[in-house]
């Protein structure tokens, strides 16, 4: 298994895909309980199979990340060869920018003194996909990229 496994409600929410996936594998619902019933085994390589699939997937989407921790912030641009990021720290250990209001603040003064913007970038490893699912391990969440975008926008327009 390259990823993890799916949670129960992840599995949940995808049945219609993991239906369509046993059946590519001609394996009918009747067959699927008696797979589980009879090689244990062989259903849950079929569930790390399919879960692998959805994460690999998702990955291949994925443009943007970012994390958020209590003074931090990091955003991600996922490009072809390399991750771009800009991260942002707060310097007042008091702010909680996980907190709707202190994020508000960050927005009023990220250009301030009390807060440090770093850029830098990073060539991809020769498994691109392994580095970005160890990212979101690590608590990163796939955006959109509003932030990232705005926050670029911001720096380019300063330099």
């Amino acid at each position: 298994m390259k990823y993890i496994r799916l949670t129960k409600e992840q599995f949940e929410a995808l049945h219609e895909e993991f239906a369509r996936f046993l059946a590519t594998q001609s394996i009918t619902a009747d067959e699927w309980t008696k797979l589980k019933e009879e090689q244990p085994e062989l259903a849950e390589a079929e569930l790390d199979l399919f879960s692998d699939l959805v994460w690999e997937g998702v990955i291949q989407k994925a443009e943007y990340l970012e994390k958020i921790d209590s003074n931090q912030l990091f955003l991600f641009r996922i490009e072809e060869s390399d991750m771009k990021l800009i991260a942002l720290k707060v310097k007042d250990t008091s702010k909680d920018i996980t907190q709707t209001e202190d994020f508000q603040w960050l927005l009023k003064n990220y250009m301030s003194d009390e807060v440090e913007v770093f850029q830098s970038s990073k060539p991809f490893s020769e498994d691109k996909h392994a580095e970005i699912f160890e990212l979101l391990k690590m608590g990163s969440a796939i955006s959109k990229g509003e932030w990232y975008t705005f926050f670029d926008g911001v720096i380019s327009s300063e330099e």
